[in-house]
């Protein structure tokens, strides 16, 4: 599976999770911190962020529940961040 459908998959993911409403890529890319063009060239398979492949496989190494669990703590240390830069 190339990086490319991983970020499909997460995308409509999301989507799933806002009851089927579409995501635009650039509320997406706004999301992300990212500029719409990146967050496109991703979805398209014209480049993907240096250690995607690498977190993905890390990820595949786990079983659901902890995958579930560093995910959450991720995004809340992301969260975090966010709020103190603001």
């Amino acid at each position: 599976m190339e990086s490319k459908d991983l970020f499909n998959i997460l995308h409509n993911a999301v989507e799933a999770q806002h009851y089927g409403k579409k995501i635009s890529q650039k509320n997406m890319a706004e999301k992300l911190g990212i500029s719409m063009r990146t967050y496109q060239d991703w979805r398209l398979g014209n480049s993907q962020p240096q250690a995607a492949p690498a977190i993905f496989r890390m990820l595949g190494e786990l079983d659901e529940d902890d995958i579930v669990r560093i995910i959450k703590k991720i995004s809340k240390g992301l969260k975090n961040d966010k709020n103190e830069r603001s």
